[in-house]
């Protein structure tokens, strides 16, 4: 069964008819690469017709690419019975390269009320139907639908068209009982019912004798000859299964591949339809390769180039909004839970007073203490740490930071915002605003340059001897403090926890009294304060 490589015969006729016979098919033995394949051209009826000689069949047509031949086979009428007869369709395959093909045939059952069963090895059941009967169908609707027409799958590899089958309408009185065949699908869905015979209860037509078929051919792996192929070739597919192969023309390649140089390189950029180019084509063996003008290139790079600056821009732009609308939230956020609300309403009830605080922003104290650092610490106290910052006007500012923030230290800060925006006083530190928008709040006063009053008794400098003359001015200077807090202020505000580290000399060494978180304001007619032991014990009056 091997295929020796045909070079050149000019002498072979390649067309019968209408019909082109291409190698391994040949019209005589000494054309065709095997006596299976040798096809006879036949004068019928004035026509140049081909003939299957192994088959002794109508050659219909020839695809290499998919290695069929189709073949007008005979059909005739099956007769009727009851019991189960069987019965061979039509030729037989065995010993041959040919299968019937189950990608394009099935087995058609044309009639009423008739089992029919396919047999595959003549013994094993391989598919069948029973056709319905419709009386009163518009059988003027083209295909097999199951009503009068009915239609099985085949299975792989048949070279045999043995059948079994019987008739389960007992009335039947006709000779005919419809047919079976193994059939081209493609040809039941479109032409069979064109002949009107068959459009019948019970189907005959006596022109209706014959109906293509569709054959492959493949050979066994296994065998001791040999199938040659050209070198781009396929040699395998997957409904034959792994014993069988065919030779086929690899992508990229067309041709007849059972002959020497016969696939041949397809030019796929000389037509638009079998390339995906958008602008130059470079065909190469077996593919094809796309090329651009370097001016669309260049404009392809630069379209690449503002997408992706796009593509980073967009993320970038949208997460800074998101982080600023976060922010803003936060901001809010501590806002309201340190107070701001309430020190709002109490200023705005206090004449003046939202005039004389201001309200700095975190990201202005920020940079006025370098990010609160260490280095700027002037002093740490019970209630928050004291960082020493210049604004962006040029002054130097004290900037007190809370420690920690709950209810009561919430309540303690409100108080001296409240009370130190009321205070007009040379010996009292001023409060220049505050920041309610961190985590803890935060007040800004002038800057006392000189330290405590409790430094300079305690660690007294040649630079500075705390004489009693300026012990007794700096006593009398608090002392004056303190009457204005009881006695001059629109509202009286008491201390409650006068002690030295609580008095601050400026640069002329001026006693400027500071820290009223623990004060209170009280109104003229009150008769009395609260009995609650309020500032430092040590310092606090007998």
């Amino acid at each position: 069964m091997a295929f020796a490589v045909r070079l050149s015969k000019p002498n072979c006729q390649e067309k019968c008819g209408n019909v082109i016979i291409p190698y391994p098919f040949g019209i005589g033995p000494e054309c065709s690469g095997n006596s299976s394949f040798t096809v006879s051209c036949r004068n019928i009826t004035n026509l140049e017709t081909p003939f299957l000689s192994s088959l002794n069949l109508e050659v219909l047509n020839i695809y290499m690419n998919y290695s069929t031949i189709t073949l007008n086979q005979p059909v005739s009428p099956l007769n009727c019975s009851l019991e189960q007869k069987p019965v061979s369709l039509g030729n037989s395959l065995s010993g041959t390269p040919f299968i019937f093909s189950s990608l394009q045939n099935v087995l058609a059952v044309l009639g009423c009320n008739n089992v029919v069963t396919l047999l595959s090895n003549r013994t094993t059941i391989a598919g069948g139907c029973v056709p319905i009967c419709g009386y009163g169908f518009n059988f003027t609707d083209s295909g097999c639908n199951g009503v009068h027409c009915c239609k099985a799958n085949i299975p792989m590899g048949l070279q045999e068209q043995q059948v079994i089958y019987r008739i389960i309408d007992a009335n039947n009185n006709n000779s005919s009982c419809g047919y079976a065949l193994l059939v081209d699908q493609y040809w039941l869905q479109n032409d069979y019912r064109k002949y009107t015979g068959l459009r019948d209860v019970n189907p005959f037509d006596r022109s209706f004798v014959n109906a293509p078929v569709v054959l492959q051919w493949r050979f066994p792996t296994r065998s001791t000859t040999r199938v040659y192929c050209d070198p781009y070739y396929f040699a395998y597919t997957p409904e034959y299964n792994f014993f069988y192969r065919k030779c086929h023309c690899r992508g990229g390649f067309e041709g007849n591949p059972y002959l020497d140089e016969g696939c041949q390189d397809i030019d796929e950029c000389s037509n638009p339809n079998l390339n995906f180019c958008q602008g130059g084509c470079t065909n190469t063996v077996g593919s094809y390769r796309c090329s651009r003008s370097r001016l669309k290139m260049a404009f392809i790079a630069i379209g690449a180039g503002l997408g992706a600056l796009i593509l980073l821009v967009v993320p970038w732009r949208s997460y800074k909004v998101i982080r600023r609308r976060i922010k803003a939230n936060r901001k809010q956020k501590f806002f309201k839970r340190n107070g701001g609300l309430l020190l709002e309403q109490q200023l705005s009830s206090t004449q003046n007073g939202v005039e004389r605080t201001k309200l700095f922003s975190s990201k202005e104290l920020e940079q006025a203490t370098d990010h609160f650092n260490v280095n700027r610490i002037l002093g740490i106290g019970g209630q928050g740490t004291v960082y020493k910052g210049m604004l962006s006007d040029g002054r130097i500012v004290a900037v007190k930071k809370s420690q920690k923030v709950d209810e009561d230290d919430l309540e303690v800060f409100i108080n001296e915002v409240v009370i130190l925006s009321q205070i007009n006083h040379r010996n009292v530190v001023k409060l220049l605003g505050c920041c309610l928008e961190t985590e803890v709040p935060l007040l800004v006063y002038e800057f006392i340059p000189n330290d405590t009053l409790f430094q300079h008794i305690h660690n007294p400098t040649e630079e500075f001897p705390l004489t009693w003359e300026m012990r007794l001015r700096i006593a009398t200077e608090v002392s004056l403090a303190l009457s204005y807090l009881h006695s001059a202020a629109s509202v009286p505000i008491y201390h409650r926890d006068i002690k030295s580290t609580n008095i601050l000399l400026d640069d002329k060494y001026q006693a400027k009294v500071s820290d009223f978180g623990t004060s209170r304001s009280v109104s003229i007619d009150q008769t009395h304060l609260t009995t609650k032991v309020i500032g430092t014990f040590g310092y606090l009056d007998p």
